[in-house]
């Protein structure tokens, strides 16, 4: 995970679609910032005589409206190189050979990172490491630090619980019950733990859905504070929810978006599941992810059944699929895993 670690998502962002489109010989002719054109792709099984292929070079996105080919710069390169994109090692090694070809003086022995391709006509620029996707310590701050206190008085029986289905065990299992008081007020507390197993911090989640506001979140996370001149900080993506339970590597991890579908995957006899607490996927998390899978295991993903889902998953494949097997469950609009009986949660995840 040092050496071979490739950051799809920097390479994503830092993509070229232009000179990547010049690279494989694609005379580019633009409407502005969108490219139209005969589709170039080997495998093109449409109309070859008539102008169906269109890119965003701004956003780095393609689609043939001919074969029904689409995805991003370095999908398209992959296509080129008549290599399937869903599949994670041969799409890494797309990513090697354009770091090869356009800059062959990065230096092996750091984290692999492919940067925008040029277009012939302008000359590679030096090769800059990617922004960080954390932000750099503040002097005299410690991160996910753990608590010396728990929250007590939680209301384990609270109808909003009780009345998304979940049994009084799994209530109990993670520590789940209504805070009536703090920062938390109004809202089911739920503890936080880093990989070791460590309480380092509450989430709140509201139980009254009309009560969301831009003030009042969803969720919220525990904020900043000062004690003894020490800032101390919680850091959701440098964790994985439930991530601590799963002690060794498993042949089949479960990964989604939020809370409630890690409780619902345990309650009906999928405990191998963890949360990402969002539809962002960190490279911090994605580590920790492919950590807990064996290297010939599997990493399943669900998420929610719209947008943030499907971006949500898009992510997770890019920085997966390079080292493990991945396979996408996808769910119906608007469907999340809680929605799912048991024996549906079975035939989605055949392991």
């Amino acid at each position: 995970m040092k050496a071979n670690w490739i950051d799809f998502k920097a390479l994503r962002a830092k993509l070229d679609f232009a000179g990547v489109l010049a690279h494989y010989g694609v005379q580019i002719k633009t409407t502005g910032k969108q490219h139209h054109g005969f589709c170039p792709l080997p495998n093109h099984n449409g109309n070859r005589n008539s102008p169906s292929f269109s890119a965003n070079l701004e956003r780095g996105i393609f689609q043939c409206f001919g074969c029904g080919a689409k995805g991003n710069a370095l999908e398209f390169a992959a296509l080129m190189e008549k290599i399937d994109p869903n599949d994670g090692p041969a799409l890494r090694e797309v990513a090697v050979k354009l770091q090869k070809q356009f800059f062959p003086e990065w230096q092996s022995d750091s984290p692999t990172v492919t940067k925008a391709l040029p277009s012939k006509a302008t000359a590679p620029s030096p090769p800059k490491l990617p922004e960080k996707s954390e932000p750099a310590n503040k002097p005299g701050t410690v991160i996910n630090a753990p608590l010396d206190f728990e929250l007590k008085g939680l209301d384990a029986g609270h109808p909003y619980l009780l009345s998304r289905g979940f049994t009084p065990e799994t209530i109990q299992r993670f520590g789940l019950g209504y805070c009536s008081r703090g920062l938390l007020k109004n809202r089911v507390a739920i503890p936080l733990h880093d990989a070791t197993g460590a309480l380092v911090g509450y989430a709140g989640r509201v139980v009254d859905d009309t009560a969301i506001t831009e003030e009042n979140p969803r969720y919220r996370f525990p904020g900043e504070r000062r004690r003894d001149g020490t800032i101390f900080e919680f850091r959701k993506t440098l964790l994985l929810y439930n991530g601590f339970r799963v002690k060794e590597p498993v042949d089949d991890l479960i990964v989604v978006e939020g809370f409630t579908s890690v409780w619902w995957l345990d309650q009906n006899g999928l405990p191998s599941a963890v949360a990402t607490m969002g539809a962002d996927c960190s490279d911090k998390q994605a580590e920790l992810i492919v950590s807990l899978v064996k290297p010939n295991g599997r990493v399943w993903i669900a998420p929610d059944g719209d947008k943030a889902g499907e971006r949500h998953a898009q992510t997770l494949l890019a920085l997966i699929a390079p080292h493990r097997l991945v396979r996408w469950v996808k769910l119906a609009d608007g469907k999340q895993p809680t929605d799912l009986a048991g024996h549906q949660l079975n035939t989605c995840f055949v392991f």
